[in-house]
């Protein structure tokens, strides 16, 4: 059960005192998040085909800055693996010198959503097409991993990489250093799946750092030979956008990807935060200065070059577990990340490639609601549907591409859904009366012209639209041209609708 920390201050304790236990509490926490942090944020970055040093840039600034910004309290910022699929499909297309062109325009892109006060627009998403969108990038996230899993090189597609996975198995198989590298990802992942059932005391130390650092001691300990990451410390990896980087954004294609990176940050982001105000008492998130507060942390990232950040419920749910009380627990877990970054960094050399990607491969597995979707085909199909079919096009096409097809199949479904048209024919001896009551819409057409061309002709027909709430202009227009074909051969009485329909 996850305990709800309260945020107020307890009843007739000073000011200082409130202080220093907030801070006891703060401490311990963001050292539980940094711990949490920092293998993802050098795993997203290898998986995103970028130096693993941009993945620590944008944790940093994500603690160090967006944590500072007014918007939620307890939510971690930093690169997300929901964003690696996009973020590596970008760098191969155009450039990792764009990439940081791209970050800060969705960044600003994101600060005028925010100050439009768009914010509260993003909890209207379907949830299906979320969790589909979820399930599309877990699915390729997942299929990518696997090859590093094994340290060979994955297609470029999300088809090509479920394609080429026969194949792999195959490689792997005839390859002692490919076998290795599997068993020591293939180790992480029974980690991480059996460390939640593990005693409590041993459950202190977060999951991931327990698996990277038991499959890292392995490596060394029995010197085996596999890949590992290649870490130069952040002395030269900041890389400033230039006039011809800036160019790029006259590209067309270019635009779609910041519009892609917008939305989908955005989305992740705020979601998140409705999450995680359900594990604590304490203020609620204020979507729109929460969605500027990201919007200014990539703005930074894309000037500094590193990848974009979104908020992530891993590290949030984990801050909020370790009782952390305030923001000051995520701006120390950035200063945790830097102070490492510029100390430590050839403590990262050591970790294996194959024990990050199964972290990621265990990353990508959760977020495809496999559980959920049993019940969800029982009690709402149209709802799973959509939900399949976003994964099923986030794979095939692309993420943007995805998204939309998911959104326009959730307009469709609700469109449908409350175009309910009821159709009621009386026959008397003086004629006929039909009456029309509901919704007319174009969903519905078939259906009406269906039952008017059934219609006997010669006799009155009276046609009662009185009852109708919402009347579109294809229903209307295809009444005016039955009224006017009808009376040709009889007499057609049409009760109109009222003039606010």
């Amino acid at each position: 059960m996850i305990r709800r920390p309260a945020l107020r201050p307890p009843v007739g304790r000073s000011s200082g005192a409130d202080r220093l236990a907030r801070l006891r509490a703060d401490l311990p926490a963001s050292l539980v998040v940094f711990l949490v942090a920092l293998p993802l944020c050098v795993g997203v970055a290898v998986a995103s085909g970028v130096p693993a040093e941009l993945g620590l840039l944008t944790g940093i600034v994500g603690g160090l800055l967006t944590g500072l910004l007014p918007g939620s309290s307890l939510q971690v910022s930093g690169p997300a693996a929901g964003l690696t699929v996009l973020v590596f499909a970008a760098v191969q297309e155009h450039g990792l010198a764009t990439l940081g062109v791209i970050t800060a325009a969705a960044g600003l892109l994101q600060v005028a959503m925010g100050a439009l006060r768009l914010g509260r627009l993003f909890r209207a998403i379907s949830v299906s097409v979320v969790q589909g969108m979820l399930a599309g990038i877990g699915l390729v996230l997942i299929s990518g991993q696997l090859y590093a899993l094994a340290d060979a090189e994955a297609p470029g597609s999300g088809l090509g990489k479920l394609a080429g996975l026969p194949g792999l198995l195959a490689s792997t198989a005839a390859s002692p250093r490919a076998l290795t590298a599997g068993a020591i990802g293939i180790g992480t992942v029974a980690v991480l799946v059996l460390w939640p059932r593990l005693p409590a005391r041993v459950r202190v130390v977060p999951a991931p750092l327990a698996a990277v650092a038991a499959a890292t001691a392995v490596t060394a300990l029995l010197d085996l030979s596999v890949g590992k990451v290649q870490v130069a410390g952040l002395a030269g990896v900041v890389d400033l956008p230039g006039g011809a980087d800036l160019a790029a954004l006259g590209e067309g294609a270019v635009l779609g990807t910041v519009l892609a990176f917008a939305l989908i940050a955005s989305a992740e982001s705020l979601f998140s935060a409705a999450a995680v105000d359900r594990l604590h008492d304490g203020p609620r998130t204020h979507y729109d200065r929460e969605l500027m507060a990201q919007g200014v942390g990539n703005t930074v990232c894309g000037v500094l070059g590193a990848l974009p950040m979104t908020a992530v419920i891993v590290r949030s749910a984990a801050n909020v577990q370790a009782g952390a009380r305030t923001k000051a627990s995520r701006v120390l877990h950035g200063l945790w990340l830097l102070l490492f970054a510029a100390f430590f960094p050839a403590a990262l050399s050591v970790i294996p490639l194959a024990a990050l990607a199964g972290v990621l491969v265990h990353a990508g597995a959760k977020l495809v609601p496999a559980k959920a979707l049993v019940p969800l085909w029982r009690e709402h199909r149209g709802e799973a549907l959509i939900l399949v079919v976003t994964a099923v096009a986030v794979v095939v096409t692309n993420l943007f591409e995805g998204v939309l097809l998911g959104l326009l199949l959730s307009v469709l479904k609700s469109a449908w859904d409350t175009s309910h048209l009821q159709v009621d024919v009386d026959e008397r001896a003086d004629g006929v009366r039909v009456t029309l009551a509901g919704n007319a819409t174009f969903l519905r057409l078939p259906r009406l012209l269906d039952a008017l061309e059934q219609l006997p002709t010669g006799r009155i027909v009276q046609l009662d639209l009185t009852g109708l709430r919402h009347l579109d202009h294809a229903c209307r227009s295809a009444l005016e041209t039955w009224e006017e074909r009808h009376n040709r051969v009889g007499e057609a009485v049409v009760v109109r609708v009222p003039a606010g329909v």
